[in-house]
């Protein structure tokens, strides 16, 4: 399985960016979203920058990688990784969710 990183910018080359979170630092190819100043969040996978995250956005996908370091450790109780979840329900993004002039079918 291949989970992407988020990362933020700390140094800038002609064409790549040092960036770095959580005790790992990586040059990146920024060639897929261009240049991005300094104290930028970004999606890291296989050595490329994917796509720019705000703080948030990253700060819940730093979270979901250590919920998933502390299971892969022996941990049961992730709730703490997923504040922004916990307590309350779910609900689908409006992509997903029906329109009035589908039917729901229980």
């Amino acid at each position: 399985m291949c989970i992407g990183m988020p990362l933020q910018v700390v140094g800038l080359e002609a064409h790549h960016a040092w960036c770095e979170a959580d005790g790992h630092r990586e040059r990146l190819d920024m060639a897929l979203i261009g240049a991005q100043p300094v104290g930028t969040w970004v999606l890291a996978f296989q050595g490329t920058a994917r796509q720019v995250m705000g703080d948030e956005e990253a700060a819940q996908a730093r979270a979901a990688r250590s919920a998933l370091a502390a299971v892969l450790a022996g941990g049961s109780n992730v709730d703490a990784f997923f504040a922004d979840l916990v307590g309350r329900t779910p609900e689908l993004p409006a992509h997903l969710r029906p329109t009035r002039s589908e039917k729901i079918t229980p």
